[in-house]
């Protein structure tokens, strides 16, 4: 999750919120890749979840990261919750599990990322190895119960976990038990932004099927492929899932923004203290419904910056594109979720390809193929034809316009490389989350336990 911030500046209206996203657009020449990616810590000896405190907890991890890289550590209660380096170029965040999450920096290449995350988990094995910690690369929790996965420190957490039951059935779950692999995109005007928004929304149930990863709860198979897609259909549906509204013609900037303003609020930051404000939407916090209870009560743009983050589309409009329906996996999935989404919307011909391919899909198409996407996977049937039918062909347009992108590593590959992952999963008709399945009803003698060696970073 975002890095919580603080901006000052009063909010005068509605305009300078939509001013505020309309300013992230940037010229072609600067457009970025952003790739955060979760892991589940657990103790080799055992399969144990890893608490925060204690010689061998997440903050030792994180006091022995801030030693390695040097860079600035991150407060809460005067207790270390993660890591930025000190330009800004990357973070450590600790997702309420203890998920660790690394939020790279703003990367030209998508061989650039590969380096970053290589380096990365490079750096976190030569700190947790000797205090007896690995890493799982899963999309959901698949040993412990909901009571035994540890909490962080963190108040934002804590006012999340105490509203989650009252808007969802899955809310503490996903906060708790689910990891993911997204990256963030930029545009370049409001147009480029729509049709970047509304290709990402349609095609979202296609990379949640590619990297199904979850297949496992509390101990044994809980009859998903992406158990993770599934939570996040009723985590709170307020703030969740697919917007109906980005699938019109006219969708902008200002139509995200009234949405926004009507989603209830999480907190507000003042003077380092979370103040709880899930009674109250934006708007109404905007109209002086603060005024009275929560010191300096009239929002900020800081205030509107934490809003956006607390709000969890399938796609996240902030001052860049988030791309959120993938489940966290192997080392190579790192690679390949940014490629598949670059390689998509970076490329001139490889959009118009894509927005040609699914400009017909309907909101309630897409919708239909997002419900039945967490058990089904690939076999999903959209349009009388599986769905595996149209992820061939949209790796065929990603593969495409990483090619035309043309940026080489040394050894002179260029970056559709990133995408072999995701054609043996079609290849082969089966996805990471059936191939556990078998494994585990063969070979693994019907334990879940050897999923901590094979899928451990």
């Amino acid at each position: 999750m975002a890095r919580d911030t603080t901006d000052n500046r009063p909010i005068e209206g509605i305009d300078e919120l939509v001013g505020y996203m309309a300013r992230g657009s940037k010229p072609k020449e600067a457009w970025r890749i952003g790739t955060e990616h979760e892991k589940f810590p657990f103790y080799a000896d055992g399969n144990r979840p890893v608490p925060y405190e204690g010689p061998r907890g997440i903050r030792s991890l994180l006091e022995g990261m801030q030693k390695l890289l040097g860079w600035d550590p991150i407060e809460d209660g005067g207790r270390i919750i993660g890591l930025v380096e000190p330009t800004g170029q990357g973070a450590i965040s600790l997702e309420p599990g203890g998920q660790f999450e690394l939020s790279g920096a703003a990367l030209e290449t998508l061989h650039q990322t590969c380096r970053e995350g290589n380096a990365h988990l490079a750096q976190l094995r030569e700190i947790a190895e000797p205090l007896g910690i690995r890493f799982l690369g899963l999309g959901a929790s698949p040993k412990w119960r909901l009571s035994e996965t540890p909490r962080m420190p963190k108040s934002r957490y804590d006012i999340m976990s105490a509203y989650m039951p009252k808007v969802g059935s899955h809310g503490l779950d996903m906060m708790y038990r689910t990891c993911t692999i997204q990256v963030n995109l930029d545009f370049s005007s409001e147009t480029d932004m729509r049709r970047k928004m509304q290709v990402s929304s349609r095609l979202q149930p296609l990379a949640t099927a590619l990297f199904a990863n979850s297949p496992f709860t509390d101990g044994a198979p809980n009859g998903y492929q992406s158990w993770r897609a599934e939570i996040w259909r009723d985590t709170d549906n307020q703030r969740s899932g697919l917007l109906p509204f980005v699938f019109s013609d006219g969708f902008g900037f200002v139509d995200y923004v009234e949405w926004a303003l009507d989603v209830p609020m999480y907190f507000v930051i003042r003077e380092g203290r979370y103040h709880d404000c899930t009674h109250v939407t934006f708007r109404q916090f905007m109209d002086g419904a603060l005024r009275e209870t929560v010191p300096d009560g009239m929002p900020t743009m800081g205030d509107w910056a934490n809003h956006l983050s607390t709000l969890f589309p399938d796609v996240r409009l902030k001052r860049f594109l988030e791309m959120r329906g993938a489940d966290g996996g192997p080392w190579r999935r790192i690679c390949a979720l940014p490629a598949f989404w670059v390689g998509l919307l970076y490329d001139d011909e490889a959009l118009d390809a894509a927005e040609e391919m699914t400009k017909g899909w309907s909101f309630e198409e897409v919708q239909g193929l997002r419900d039945a996407v967490p058990v089904e996977g690939l076999a999903a049937r959209f349009r009388n034809h599986e769905l595996r039918e149209a992820a061939r062909e949209v790796l065929t347009i990603s593969r495409m316009g990483l090619k035309q992108r043309a940026l080489l590593n040394r050894e002179g590959y260029d970056e559709a490389e990133f995408l072999n992952p995701l054609d043996e999963i079609v290849a082969r008709g089966t996805t990471s989350a059936q191939e556990m399945m078998s494994a585990f009803n063969t070979r693994w003698g019907g334990s879940i336990e050897p999923v901590f060696f094979e899928q451990a970073y």
